[in-house]
């Protein structure tokens, strides 16, 4: 899936990052949820998963966006 596939919720413009790529919540075409974030080492993720960190205002971002 490429990037351009998905819409992006987060980092429009708004905040610290604004445009550029950092943390973003982006939303398929099917209803679920790509995370862009820093690798995280919380604990290992099984096999073909992996763990991100991003900031809580962020999500609360793309909750506005969703308008949840």
């Amino acid at each position: 899936m490429a990037r351009e596939e998905l819409t992006r919720l987060t980092g429009n413009g708004n905040g610290e990052c604004g445009k550029d790529d950092c943390p973003n919540v982006y939303r398929t075409a099917s209803g679920s949820f790509v995370v862009q974030g820093d690798i995280s080492q919380a604990f290992m993720a099984p096999n073909g998963e992996g763990l991100v960190e991003i900031p809580e205002e962020t999500l609360r971002e793309a909750f506005r966006a969703l308008g949840w």
